[in-house]
């Protein structure tokens, strides 16, 4: 069986940072996920193959294991424990019926007894130790609309779950199970729907605890949404707070009255006083994003952008005349 190369799986060298590994895991999930490509089995197996690469690559020792054993890196501590002894192998000729095991000088039968659970009268025996499994990160991509209310998503996930040949065991009739090579799990695509609390941001990691890979005979790993918020055509995000620019008429700028701020849940009446200049900001106490986590929002920061009149009658430029005359300085 040809030994997977996780590093070109994601398109990156073998000395790429964690960062890179990132940015390449996330850009690849979003061109194979099955929700972009629905029906395509080719992308639904690729996006297995992508997140099996991710989640040995993003773990710094999974990393280190695999650089060292290939995809026999699960093996790692077997090996270290195994160190100086010859590579076992073993013969598969009939003799009285019974299939022969030989290893090289220097008994490798403990090595055997680790990587398979122990060898004896032609039968294995599964010994593995109950783990946690393993957490897995999945991108979601929201408007700021929805990052302001919250909102639900349905997913597609690839996970491991119980092999249904061997009902999790990884054997068949004392031989390792040929669907799931002896791991006693499979891989498929589990469609799920999640809620993204109010207030997320770009980087926001929302924990949906129990949905991540399936444990060895421990619990579940968790599943981590990594969030990204698309630019808004009016809004600028500063953290929990926006920022927005308003049309103010020259005359109301200059004798005061009221214009409408948009906010994310409706317009808003702004008072502007008398002589206000252009590029003033105005606060709007708790109109901002909500805090993730709790009840408190941020504000909104709503810049005065005077708008000049175009288009002047013959009167109105005589009446602005008259202005200039009065303010020579001005």
């Amino acid at each position: 069986m040809a030994v997977k190369d996780y590093y070109s799986i994601l398109g990156v060298n073998k000395n790429a940072s964690q960062r890179e590994i990132k940015q390449a895991y996330r850009r690849l999930a979003r061109k194979h996920h099955p929700d972009v490509n629905p029906g395509d089995k080719s992308a639904e197996a690729k996006f297995k193959e992508i997140n099996e690469a991710y989640e040995v690559l993003s773990d710094k020792e999974k990393r280190r294991k695999y650089d060292q054993y290939g995809d026999q890196w699960q093996y790692a501590d077997q090996f270290a424990r195994a160190g100086g002894q010859q590579t076992p192998f073993w013969d598969f000729s009939r003799a009285g019926g019974t299939t022969k095991f030989h290893f090289g000088e220097g008994d490798l039968g403990s090595l055997f007894d680790e990587l398979f659970g122990g060898i004896g009268t032609g039968t294995f025996r599964r010994q593995a130790q109950p783990r946690r499994g393993r957490d897995i990160e999945h991108p979601v991509e929201v408007t700021l609309e929805e990052a302001y209310h919250g909102t639900a998503r349905l997913l597609s996930l690839g996970v491991e779950e119980p092999c249904s040949g061997c009902q999790g065991t990884g054997r068949i009739q004392n031989m390792p199970c040929s669907v799931c090579r002896g791991s006693g799990v499979v891989s498929r695509v589990k469609r799920l729907e999640v809620r993204i609390p109010p207030g997320v941001k770009d980087g926001s990691r929302v924990r949906i605890a129990g949905k991540g890979g399936q444990g060895y005979g421990g619990t579940r790993g968790d599943l981590y949404l990594v969030v990204s918020v698309k630019p808004h055509r009016l809004f600028e995000r500063r953290g929990d707070d926006l920022y927005v620019e308003v049309a103010v008429p020259l005359t109301v700028a200059v004798l005061g009255g009221e214009v409408q701020v948009p906010t994310l849940k409706g317009k808003l009446a702004l008072k502007i006083p008398p002589e206000t200049q252009n590029g003033r900001a105005f606060r709007l106490s708790g109109q901002g994003m909500p805090h993730l986590g709790n009840s408190s929002r941020g504000d909104l920061l709503a810049k005065v952008n005077v708008v000049l009149p175009a288009k002047l009658s013959a009167e109105e430029k005589k009446l602005f005349e008259q202005i200039r005359q009065l303010r020579p300085n001005n």
